[in-house]
């Protein structure tokens, strides 16, 4: 086992004309969402591409966030021919406080305290506030195939409200809850004590477990994720990491059609 120690605003649009929104050209874009347009990938895949160093702007090696022009040149590079990629793959305990991604001036990230070879991006997101299991590996791969909500796989959650609640709450969340006009899919909910219970969803919205609390009229004070399909935090400190293989990371990569 590989354990590494850890110790709104809001945004307002510009007002403009419907005829000069209609005219205006869309460069520069961002270069993740280039390649999408182009058919490369999906804007989430075109982050990892980007990151495993093979897009090219100019001749310059792209970055995250990278803005592309009309007259600029993409180029995507692909893996030498016959060459087998080495990926690994991390269970990581991510503590409460830090950033998955897109840190804000004085936030710590997650890349912050990790010290992996190779290195690895984190798979999906977990809100800053919220502790427990994601995913670290450099396999660009299964982005998709884990996040997006059409595979429905399971993620399992502890959380702790504010207030008590009654039984009728937990069915409530398990039948589905109204957040914005979107209705949460079944999931499955189990009691643990007056204000705690555990959750099991097959999708991940911004949020949706805070947002489906809140619109029951309670709040959260705690929530962690403790699963991921087969992948279990176990007995990972906040901080921590170990190295997925064996039977454990068979099982996860045939579930994602990868093995």
């Amino acid at each position: 086992m590989n354990r590494q120690k850890n110790v709104y605003r809001p945004f307002i649009l510009s007002q403009i004309s419907y005829t000069k929104a209609m005219n205006a050209s869309p460069y520069p874009i961002r270069i993740n969402r280039y390649l999408a347009e182009k058919g490369y990938a999906t804007r989430r895949e075109a982050d990892n591409i980007i990151l495993s160093r093979r897009v090219f702007i100019n001749g310059r090696l792209a970055v995250l966030g990278d803005k592309v022009g009309e007259k600029d040149a993409v180029e995507v590079r692909q893996e030498s021919a016959g060459q087998k990629k080495e990926y690994s793959y991390f269970a990581f305990y991510k503590p409460a406080g830090i950033v998955t991604h897109s840190p804000l001036p004085g936030q710590k990230s997650i890349k912050n305290i990790l010290d992996t070879k190779p290195a690895v991006f984190p798979v999906g997101r977990l809100d800053r506030a919220s502790e427990g299991l994601i995913i670290l590996t450099n396999d660009g791969r299964i982005t998709d195939r884990l996040l997006n909500p059409r595979y429905e796989h399971e993620k399992e959650y502890i959380v702790k409200t504010i207030m008590p609640f009654k039984d009728g709450f937990l069915k409530r969340m398990a039948r589905g809850v109204r957040i914005e006009g979107y209705l949460t899919k079944p999931a499955r909910t189990y009691r643990l004590g007056e204000q705690a219970f555990r959750i099991i969803l097959t999708e991940g919205k911004k949020h949706q477990i805070r947002r489906m609390c809140a619109a029951l009229g309670n709040d959260v004070r705690s929530l962690k994720r403790m699963r991921i399909m087969n992948i279990e935090l176990r007995s990972l400190r906040p901080g921590e990491q170990r190295m997925l293989e064996g039977k454990e990371l068979t099982i996860f990569l045939q579930s994602l059609g990868l093995a």
